[in-house]
């Protein structure tokens, strides 16, 4: 089984078994909602131990999480460092247009004349849109806008994009 993160506990909060959690999701309301079963990734454990949302709340920029039968701090003290993940099979769908970076990580980048240029190394969140780095097989990396007017064609089964180069894209 697969599993992706979502974020990672770097601390308690206060004495009743709250963490607080780092999130690595566009969808905290969602991942972080009471109910949700999330793996906890301890650092030296091989399996996850599977945890249950109790109680959720944001607080300054981290998320404050408490899991179903870890009542306090003294339960939830060994998390800290943990990851929270999703299994794949908890994931839901995305609108149209819209992919995990999961699926685009790791895609060939061609042009449209058919060029291949690399395959996407990391994706940047910018705030504006998220930037792809390219990375070819000699040579310096390229860093790609997710945008409408570069982004032509993405095709997440074969793992192929295709890219309109404007002038200045690629020097």
């Amino acid at each position: 089984m697969q599993w992706f993160n979502v974020g990672k506990i770097v601390n308690t909060h206060g004495i009743r078994g709250e963490v607080r959690v780092l999130s690595r999701t566009d969808f905290p309301e969602e991942r972080f909602a009471v109910g949700t079963k999330l793996g906890l990734f301890t650092p030296d454990a091989k399996k996850p131990i599977m945890v249950k949302i109790a109680s959720h709340r944001q607080h300054k920029n981290f998320e404050l999480v408490t899991f179903e039968g870890y009542p306090n701090i003294n339960d939830v003290e060994p998390f800290k460092e943990s990851y929270l993940k999703i299994a794949e099979h908890d994931l839901t769908d995305l609108e149209d247009h819209a992919y995990y970076h999961h699926e685009i990580l790791g895609c060939a980048v061609y042009t449209t004349e058919g060029q291949e240029l690399g395959i996407i190394s990391e994706i940047l969140e910018t705030g504006a849109n998220d930037v792809w780095e390219v990375t070819p097989k000699t040579g310096k990396k390229h860093y790609i806008p997710y945008i409408e007017d570069i982004v032509k064609e993405i095709d997440i089964d074969e793992k192929k994009v295709v890219i309109e180069v404007m002038e200045g894209l690629l020097s």
